[in-house]
């Protein structure tokens, strides 16, 4: 029931708020993840110069256990062992399951940020045309009908970094935007019930 000019105020603020909330939370997690692989890189090093046999015996068990023996298992050993840099990267992935994150925290924050814009605004898309040229009713239900796109075109997008089906990602993603909007919708009403009274 409100006016579409305040829609739009709580509207865009509430998006570039979230928005810059969750790219500052992509930021941070994938800065901590490449200081935490940093850390045990050290670590590894550390282990590699200080107890050399350990660590040989350790690169020795994880081969063993993947079906090398005799020889064969002497060799990949020594092969290993003679790079320290090479040995390092073998005990980050065999022993610790760790792979070295490339991508920039920064450009990580921003496509967050973008991609949170560019879905999020399309919900408040009818009531910006409202505001420009008055539509009549029924903007809440066009509102809804623009979100629940806006939740298959990313269980869509999604399917192709899950590598699933294209049906399934969709189906997921609107079912649980529309438990999250249902949450949101109800919320708010009831927190309008209790100011209102």
């Amino acid at each position: 029931g409100l006016d579409s000019s305040v829609i739009i105020i709580l509207g865009f603020a509430n998006l570039l708020a979230d928005g810059f909330a969750m790219s500052i939370g992509a930021y941070l997690s994938t800065k901590s993840e490449i200081a935490n692989y940093h850390k045990h890189k050290q670590i590894e090093y550390w282990e590699v110069d200080n107890l050399p046999d350990v660590e040989r015996q350790e690169i020795r068990d994880i081969y063993a256990a993947k079906g090398f023996e005799g020889i064969l298992l002497d060799q990949v050993v020594d092969v290993i062992t003679s790079d320290k840099d090479r040995w390092v990267d073998v005990m980050m992935k065999e022993e610790l399951e760790m792979i070295e994150e490339k991508k920039s925290p920064f450009m990580m924050g921003a496509v967050t940020y973008a991609s949170f814009l560019l879905i999020g605004i399309i919900p408040l898309l009818i009531y910006v045309i409202d505001y420009i040229k008055p539509l009549g009713q029924n903007l809440f239900l066009l509102s809804s009908i623009l979100t629940a796109f806006g939740f298959i075109i990313v269980g869509w997008l999604k399917t192709y970094v899950t590598q699933s089906a294209k049906w399934k990602g969709v189906l997921e993603t609107l079912l649980l935007g529309a438990i999250a909007a249902l949450v949101s919708y109800y919320v708010g009403d009831l927190l309008e019930g209790i100011v209102n009274s």
